[in-house]
């Protein structure tokens, strides 16, 4: 398939076999929920939820209420955490039948009240505990408080208690990693035998599936990993990236010696140059971090590094050595082209790289 304009090519294949590499590391009965917020990572949530569903994953997880409401309007119908829904958005949890993930006495204090309102019986609810990564959770002494709102009220039942991993990448935050997983274990205990009947528990996230198979408990939760990522060379070999960022040269230069290049005149040319100019730019997911020979495209399997400061709608690269035309392809990242190379080599992370990814920016979908 030709590509005529920049494009995110999302490949489903690579989504299944991400899907399977990382649910052959879990026991039987372990399940899998899949992690869509962000679009997918920046590549398209709805064809992302739709296709992991048809393989029957369990869970899905967004960030934010609405982010679980899109899915709904295209016909999700399996169930969906919200992992951090903000009062305002309580009733519209409900009319969809979304779950939140409740981490403080405000949260969970104001949903029962609006479950109760809905008239809802033993709505289900998720109970956020924070170990370590201090960002959203109750903490471990606010067990009691908990249970003595959950007695009082019929509206909601807890389906799961959760905790997320603040380091389970790094081999050498093992211990603090494995504190985390046992504190949790400690949490879990106390919790079930106060509130008198089973929960599900879950702190893994991919990097948690792939170092710490004691810790996979009744569920996981996977974002990275199942867009290609494994936060590790010796997993990313087993994984495959699904996105592909893809443009065209739509004009190419030939430069002197001493001119320059785009805003700013950051770059000035030490000797005869040719140049491309690419549609691609900061409004499409390719910052200003990647100018200046930071960053790199692909042009016909050869390197050209982009010259200058990142435009909103343009990036200019250095083609002297490439030999190529107007209207060739050229890869931003992909197959070829890592985005994890492309992004630690501007000092940032492929996650900030992919879920970039302007809205602006056409995809096409790889079945």
């Amino acid at each position: 398939m030709g590509i005529y304009e920049t494009t995110l090519e999302i490949d489903l294949r690579a989504l299944t076999h991400n899907f399977q590499f990382l649910k052959s590391k879990l026991q039987p009965k372990t399940k899998f929920m899949a992690v869509v917020k962000a679009f997918g990572y920046g590549s398209d949530a709805i064809e992302i939820a739709k296709h992991l569903e048809s393989l029957e994953v369990d869970y899905f997880a967004v960030a934010y209420t609405s982010e679980g409401m899109a899915l709904r309007d295209a016909g999700i119908e399996t169930p969906i955490m919200v992992l951090h829904p903000l009062p305002i958005h309580f009733d519209e949890i409900i009319e969809r039948c979304l779950e939140p993930s409740l981490y403080n006495a405000k949260t969970l204090k104001g949903f029962i009240e609006v479950a109760k309102k809905h008239a809802q019986k033993d709505y289900p609810i998720h109970i956020k505990f924070n170990t370590g990564l201090n960002r959203l959770g109750f903490w471990e002494n606010d067990v009691e408080y908990i249970i003595e709102k959950l007695k009082a009220t019929s509206s909601v039942k807890v389906l799961s208690i959760l905790s997320h991993l603040a380091a389970s990448e790094d081999l050498t935050e093992r211990s603090f990693t494995q504190h985390q997983i046992g504190t949790f274990k400690k949490i879990a205990s106390e919790f079930e035998r106060k509130v008198g009947y089973e929960v599900k528990m879950h702190q893994c996230n991919t990097s948690g599936i792939l170092n710490y198979p004691e810790a996979h408990f009744d569920m996981v939760r996977s974002g990275i990993g199942l867009y290609g990522f494994g936060n590790d060379p010796k997993f990313d070999d087993h994984l495959r990236p699904i996105a592909s960022l893809k443009s065209v040269i739509s004009q190419i230069h030939t430069i002197e010696p001493g001119e320059t290049v785009g805003y700013n005149r950051a770059y000035k040319a030490p000797y005869f140059q040719r140049t491309a100019t690419i549609p691609v730019g900061h409004a499409d997911g390719i910052s200003r971090i990647y100018g200046n020979e930071k960053g790199w495209v692909m042009i016909k399997g050869k390197k050209a590094p982009i010259i200058g400061n990142v435009c909103m709608d343009m990036i200019m690269v250095n083609i002297t050595d490439i030999d190529c035309k107007e209207g060739d392809e050229v890869v931003i990242f992909g197959k070829g082209s890592s985005a994890n190379a492309l992004a630690e080599n501007a000092g940032t992370i492929s996650y900030e790289l992919i879920t970039s990814v302007s809205q602006r920016v056409k995809r096409t979908v790889l079945r």
